[in-house]
């Protein structure tokens, strides 16, 4: 199976989730993390947006990381040029696609959108610019006109386009179709991306879908931040398409937790604990048949072993855990106990978490061990 390239954009489209706001130093540091963790490329933001995201950008250009960098522009010149001044030498150019936001948006037709794009590109390239495309709400454009647009702009030597699913519009299905027959009209040799949202939690599948269909890049967020619901979080499409596609991917996994620790902690927001992956719960079971199943063979409840992304498995006593993982827990900690000990800590263990709705901590079963064991003496 291929290898697939990841073209994140924790910088740019991350940070446009609401109230997410990243300091130089933290953008620096997480365009240091993403290089070090093998992303390919980096969308480090939009220069348009004024003079502290363009020493922002150039700050990091600066470091002279071997990751790829790209900004994000209009297809207006005057954002090329700023752009240019950043020091980054590749301008990825973007417009709106589809009928309801070229008209919505710009009041164009398919017409003037298209030559509006064509002066823009051709403009990025006279100043030496390495250019691709992006082509806005393509999920709901019509399909012939963006078979026009990859074939005109790769007449002026565009090669990478972006085909992004912008309002959630596309499930894995209509992914796969779309950018089977688009790839079928075109020059071989584009590299087509997919840049999904995830307002119907269908981000990740989507990207895998489209790049199963022939797509080269993923674009993604560290932890899928992004506006509204979220973008394809890197973590999630790396390791899908390594173990249910048999793929290749570059990222480190190892550093992956590491890299979302830092990001969410930068964002000011939390992406739950559930969250795969990277998720404080993410490798953490209660279950008492679970827990059971783990010890004995650790395959017979995990897709793939959780070091590989610098993790490992927690056993937590709740409600549904069984007198092993009372057992276990107190292993742990150099304690011994007989079945019937285990028993009766156990019911104590779902007392606890159903009254309390929550785990039991560790020092109280301990606590109440103790307590047993003072009560066996007392009886003697």
């Amino acid at each position: 199976m291929k290898s697939l390239k990841l073209c994140d954009t924790t910088l740019r489209d991350g940070e446009q989730a609401a109230g997410v706001s990243f300091t130089r130093a933290e953008k620096l540091e997480i365009a240091k993390l993403l290089s070090e963790c093998g992303v390919e490329q980096a969308e480090v933001g939009i220069p348009a947006m004024g003079k502290r995201e363009q020493e922002d950008i150039a700050a990091i250009a600066e470091l002279g990381l071997p990751m790829k960098l790209m900004t994000w522009n209009r297809s207006v010149p005057g954002d090329i040029d700023k752009a240019k001044a950043t020091g980054v030498n590749w301008s990825h150019v973007s417009i709106p696609v589809s009928e309801i936001q070229l008209q919505g948006k710009l009041g164009l037709s398919q017409h003037e959108g298209l030559n509006k794009l064509l002066r823009a590109v051709e403009y990025g390239l006279r100043q030496d610019m390495t250019v691709s495309v992006g082509m806005e709400d393509s999920s709901r454009a019509d399909l012939n006109f963006l078979i026009e647009v990859v074939n005109t702009l790769y007449k002026e030597g565009i090669r990478r386009f972006r085909y992004a699913d912008t309002v959630s519009a596309h499930h894995p299905g209509q992914m796969a179709e779309r950018v089977s027959r688009l790839l079928g009209a075109v020059p071989g040799d584009v590299e087509l991306e997919v840049h999904c949202h995830n307002d119907f939690g269908l981000a990740c599948a989507n990207t895998l879908s489209g790049i199963a269909a022939g797509a080269v890049w993923a674009s993604t967020t560290v932890a899928g931040i992004g506006e509204r619901t979220g973008n394809a979080a890197m973590e999630e499409v790396a390791m899908a398409w390594r173990y249910l596609y048999g793929g290749e991917c570059a990222v480190r996994l190892e550093l992956l937790k590491g890299l979302a620790d830092k990001v969410i902690a930068a964002s000011g927001r939390s992406v739950g604990d559930a969250k795969p992956i990277v998720g404080q719960l993410a490798f953490t079971h209660e279950s008492g048949i679970h827990v059971d199943g783990l010890m004995k063979e650790q395959s017979t409840y995990q897709s793939f072993d959780p070091a590989e992304v610098g993790r490992a498995h927690r056993f937590v006593l709740g409600k549904h855990s069984g007198s092993g993982g009372v057992t276990h827990v107190l292993e742990q900690r150099g304690l011994e106990v007989s079945a019937d000990t285990a028993g009766r800590l156990l019911e104590k263990v779902r007392e606890y978490a159903e009254a309390r709705k929550g785990t039991v901590p560790e020092y109280m079963l301990v606590q109440w061990l103790m307590e047993e064991q003072q009560r066996a003496q007392n009886a003697v």
